[in-house]
């Protein structure tokens, strides 16, 4: 399977702006306002999020975050944690150090309780102490049928953990640099999630941020091969994260692609038909955590595959 019906969200108890992501994530603006009111915000965006999601059969499993450890960014799970179908966990390492504090055991059993089998756990994280990185399903793609895992180089996707993921999770790797201009500069973007969303039968790819001929042309070429109609999106979208979008299962195995209601308004009326081709579109103002977080709703998003026992 593609896409899943359970997916795993954490309730933010410290959201902020996150000084030690903002070196290299040039989706985030500070917001003139005290964190408790931005985590305030934050929570109430996240509950009305919550609560589409569950009134479409969503089944959403949600842990709220501890206080005890500065976290300002479990919101986006995604990033530390990776659940697979034959049972396997994958646990990530983290670039900003106050991230790792994200990383908890309790989730495991959480889980476990909900019914869910955990039979094993890699873990890279010991990459952290030769300042290595690699972001879970933000920095990695996976086309889960077809084994293959799209990845964009930064600060944030190593390559030689990268592979050895695939080796790991027998995916063929399909590795380029996406880049976004920044002061005149092209910098590379700091997680694939936010240029190009893969659902089963189509792809949400920011094309021009892959500056390579080559390189752009090898994606395309997987991508066609696999039979995805490609949708592209330009830069501009992008930063209003309508590449950061989730395809979802529903009730009765009703498709729906997730997306902030930013991403949603800066689609054209083109685009969205060709989405709704495929499936529904879900949308929910996230403002405050894009905003502050530099992440939007597929980072939001902790896609669950394990079996049930």
């Amino acid at each position: 399977m593609q896409i899943t019906n359970t997916i795993l969200m954490i309730r933010p108890v410290s959201f902020r702006m996150n000084e030690q992501t903002a070196v290299n994530n040039y989706f985030m603006e500070d917001i003139d306002m005290k964190n408790q009111e931005i985590n305030q915000k934050a929570q109430k965006e996240f509950d009305a999020f919550v609560s589409i999601l569950k009134n479409k059969g969503v089944n959403v499993i949600v842990i709220e975050d501890t206080k005890e450890q500065d976290t300002p960014d479990s919101i986006f799970p995604n990033n530390w944690i990776s659940f697979h179908n034959n049972g396997t966990v994958g646990v990530y390492p983290m670039f900003a150090e106050n991230r790792r504090n994200e990383r908890r055991e309790d989730i495991f059993v959480t889980l476990e309780e909900n019914g869910f089998k955990i039979k094993d756990v890699i873990d890279y994280t010991s990459a952290e102490d030769e300042g290595l990185f690699l972001e879970g399903t933000g920095s990695i793609l996976l086309d889960r049928v077809n084994k293959k895992a799209y990845c964009a180089l930064s600060e944030r996707a190593n390559e030689d953990l990268f592979i050895e993921f695939c080796e790991d999770f027998d995916f063929f790797p399909v590795i380029f640099t996406a880049n976004q201009s920044v002061d005149g500069k092209r910098l590379p973007i700091y997680h694939t999630n936010v240029m190009m969303a893969l659902a089963e039968n189509f792809v949400v790819i920011c094309l021009d941020s892959i500056d390579d001929k080559k390189e752009r042309k090898n994606v395309l070429d997987h991508l066609k091969n696999d039979g995805k109609e490609i949708i592209p999106i330009t830069e501009k979208q992008m930063h209003h994260f309508a590449g950061n979008m989730l395809q979802v299962l529903g009730s009765e195995g009703q498709r729906y692609m997730v997306m902030s209601t930013a991403a949603f308004n800066s689609l054209t009326p083109k685009q969205i038909a060709q989405i709704e081709n495929h499936c529904p579109i879900l949308h929910s103002s996230l403002e405050t955590i894009e905003t502050c977080g530099g992440g939007s709703a597929r980072c939001m998003m902790a896609e669950v595959f394990l079996p049930q026992s």
